[in-house]
This record gives structure tokens, sequence and C-alpha cells, in this order.
């Protein structure tokens, strides 16, 4: 345990900062973490805003809860992260309001749930694929995630919420951030005439930014 500690704290800062900004309700959302021995992740019925690191759950690479407590009831689908993408580190799940809100809309595109509106919304999160509905704790929800990590950094489940993966929980917390903020200017434009951003101008940013590419076009991929 005393070599998690670190990643024990960072959770416990990373989930009080998502509750206090109203990212987080409640005891909905889920953050992990790899480590050398599996990962960490938040419990079960647990609110981000007060979370005990010492009662963050360890479960190891094979999938069995080590120590902490129970993990959350969704921890097979953070497993199907780690295990699709190698370069992965951290998981961040989210029921945010904004995520969510374009998570239930009938008219969106299920391969590519938003337009091109911000060159940060290109650089952080690329396209972000629907998945359909699945009832919390069903675990064939686990390879419908982990097919898309392979190829996204974030994914919308319908009618429930975001899960984005990082190379680090900073990067995954940015893009979960960013995700969120890009699904609010989404809803505010809704069915107004907009001025996207051209393939030309996607291009010019891709190849200016290449490193804030890194998570979606240079992913290893298993």
């Amino acid at each position: 345990m005393n070599g998690h500690a670190s990643h024990r704290e960072s959770l416990s800062r990373a989930g009080r900062s998502l509750f206090d900004r109203q990212f987080a309700t409640g005891s909905s959302g889920n953050l992990s973490v790899k480590t050398d021995d599996g990962w960490l992740i938040t419990p079960t019925n647990s609110c981000l805003g007060r979370l005990d690191p010492a009662a963050i759950s360890h479960i190891s690479s094979e999938g069995r809860h080590v120590s902490g407590g129970a993990p959350s009831k969704e921890w097979f689908f953070h497993k199907a992260c780690y295990e699709a993408r190698t370069s992965v580190s951290a998981v961040v799940h989210l029921h945010s309001t904004y995520a969510a809100a374009v998570s239930c809309l009938a008219d969106i595109d299920h391969a590519n749930c938003f337009p091109s509106l911000t060159a940060y919304q290109v650089m952080r999160l690329g396209k972000v694929p629907l998945i359909p509905f699945f009832r919390p704790g069903d675990q064939a929800l686990g390879p419908a995630v982990g097919n898309l990590v392979r190829r996204h950094t974030a994914v919308l489940l319908a009618n429930h919420g975001p899960v984005v993966v990082g190379r680090t929980l900073e990067a995954a917390l940015y893009a979960a951030e960013e995700l969120e903020e890009t699904a609010k200017l989404f809803l505010l434009l809704h069915q107004r005439r907009c001025s996207l951003l051209t393939e030309t101008q996607i291009e010019d940013v891709k190849r200016h930014f290449p490193s804030e590419l890194a998570e979606i076009e240079s992913a290893d991929q298993r």
C-alpha cells in the first residue's frame, strides 16, 4: 500500500476538484490510475468530493480485488481500457451534466458526437463516438468501451456520460474537462448555423501541435 500512496492522494485530490466544480454529484463517477501491480480505482458508492485515500480500491492486473473498499461496479471497463491500449495510465468516468445531456440526444452522429468547434477539441479529444445504452454494471459494456478506446481518447456512453483515458491522470482530467466544455458549446449552438473548423484548419492544428495529439494518433495498440 505504501507504494501506492502518491497515486491515492492524486485520485483523492482529483475527485475533490471535480466534485467542487460540479463535474460530479452525489456518488456518481469513478476514477482510476494504473500501477505496476494493477490499478487503483475509487470505491463503489463513494463521493468523489470526499474520498478517503486509504479506502481507494486496489485491483490486480488480473482483475482481483486486493485491498481497500469494494471497487466501483464499473471497474471492468477500466480494466478493458488498460488492456486495449498499453499507453493508457488513467481513466476518468463522469456523469457531467453537458456531456450526459449530449449522450441523450437522438440526432447526433454515433461515429462522432461533436462537430469540429474548437482547436482544443481537435487537440485533446479528436472524434468522440457514442456507445449504445448499457445498464450500469452490465459487463458487456467492457468490450464495447475497450474496442473504441483503441482508437479514441474519449467516448460517450448513451444516456449515461463520458469515459476518457490518458497517458497520465492529469492528461485524462484535462481531456474530460475539454469534453464537458465542448458539450456545453455544442448544446448552446445546437441547431444554429455555426462556423466550423475546416479540414484544412484541422490538419493545420494537428501539424502544429503533434505532442497534444499523442493520446489519439500515436497510441500503442494491442
